[in-house]
C-alpha cells in the first residue's frame, strides 16, 4: 500500500482556502473566483520508501464564480530513479450548486488515466504504471499499457460550511475504474468514498487542516492482489487520513507540510481484520491564485 502514498498526498490539494473572498489557503472549500487560474504544486514521499518521490500538479481556472475546471498530473521517480514514470492525467470539473451564509454544495466529476493499484500489487518488482513507465531490472519502457493502466470516473457531492475562523466539509463519491475507458461491464471495480476535512485558522498567516476518508467496494473484485483467493473478495476498503500546516506568505501564494496514514481491510475471510500501513507518508505543498 505504500506505493499509493507517494500520489494520496496530492488529492489534499484537490481544493484549497476559501474562508475570505476565495482565497487560496488550504481550505477544502476554495473555488477559484471567474477568471482566476490556479495552480498548486506538491513533492511527497513515504518514511518506508525514502528513496520513493512524486511530483504533482494541479491546475484550475474559474470560468465562473460557480463553476471551475482542473488537470491534474504527477511523476514519480523509485529507488533514485532505477524506475520512474508519469503517473496520471486527471480532468475534474466543479460547480458550485449552493453559497449562503457560509453554507456551500458543491458537485463534481472527473475523470483519469492513471496506474491501476490493484496492477502494481500484483506485479513484483514493478511499483508504477500510468501513461509512461521505465523499469530499470528489465530494461524496458512501457506507453498506456493495457496491463498496468486503468480509467477512473469519479462523480461527488460536498457539503460544507465556512467561517472566518473554522471550515468544516464532508463529501461523498462514486467511483469505477476498469481497464479501458469506457467499459461498463461487471468486470469493473465500484468504489464509494465518504470524507471530512477541516480547517483552523489560527491568523492571518498559519492555519491547520485534517482530514478522513473511508473508501469501500462495493462489487465482489481484486481489489487487493495479495488476497488468496480473489473470488472472496468483498467489502475491501481502506481508511486514509492527513493532517497539514499552511502558512499563507499573501492573499494569492501558500505553502503547506503534511502527513498521512491509512489502514486497510481486504474483505472476505478478513473482513474484520485491519491492517495499517507502516511509517507515513509526507510532503510540501505551494499554491498561488492568479
Amino acid at each position: 500500500m505504500k506505493k499509493l502514498f507517494l500520489t494520496s498526498l496530492l488529492a489534499v490539494a484537490a481544493v484549497s482556502g476559501a474562508h475570505a473572498a476565495n482565497v487560496i489557503d488550504g481550505n477544502p472549500l476554495y473555488m477559484p473566483s471567474a477568471g482566476h487560474f490556479y495552480s498548486v504544486s506538491s513533492l511527497s514521499s513515504h518514511s518506508e520508501t525514502e528513496k520513493d518521490w512524486t511530483l504533482g500538479e494541479q491546475f484550475g481556472f474559474g470560468i465562473t464564480d460557480k463553476f471551475a475546471i482542473e488537470l491534474g498530473t504527477s511523476l514519480s521517480e523509485w529507488e533514485s530513479f532505477d524506475d520512474y514514470g508519469w503517473n496520471n492525467l486527471a480532468l475534474k470539473a466543479t460547480f458550485r450548486a449552493f453559497e449562503q451564509g457560509g453554507i456551500v454544495a458543491d458537485i463534481y466529476g472527473g475523470f483519469e488515466v492513471a496506474g491501476n493499484p490493484a496492477v502494481w500489487n500484483a506485479m513484483a518488482g514493478i511499483p508504477g504504471g500510468g501513461l509512461f513507465y521505465h523499469n530499470k531490472a528489465a530494461d524496458k519502457s512501457w506507453w498506456f499499457d493495457k496491463d498496468l493502466t486503468g480509467y477512473t470516473w469519479t462523480a461527488g457531492a460536498r457539503l460544507g460550511y465556512t467561517s472566518g475562523a473554522f471550515t468544516i466539509a464532508g463529501h461523498a463519491e462514486y467511483i469505477y475504474l476498469n481497464s479501458e475507458a469506457f467499459n461498463w461491464n461487471e468486470k469493473g471495480l465500484h468504489q464509494v468514498a465518504l470524507g471530512l476535512d477541516g480547517q483552523f485558522v489560527i491568523d492571518s498567516n498559519w492555519n491547520l487542516v485534517a482530514g478522513a476518508e473511508y473508501t469501500g467496494v462495493t462489487n465482489d473484485h481484486m481489489a487487493y492482489a495479495d488476497v488468496e483467493d480473489p473470488a472472496k473478495v468483498e467489502n475491501a476498503g481502506i481508511w486514509t487520513g492527513y493532517f497539514g500546516v499552511n502558512y499563507n506568505i499573501d492573499a494569492t501564494k501558500y505553502v503547506g507540510a503534511y502527513i498521512n496514514g491509512s489502514m486497510n481491510h481486504h474483505g472476505g475471510d478478513k473482513a474484520d481484520e485491519w491492517i495499517g500501513d507502516r511509517g507515513y507518508g509526507f510532503g510540501v505543498q505551494f499554491g498561488i491564485d492568479f
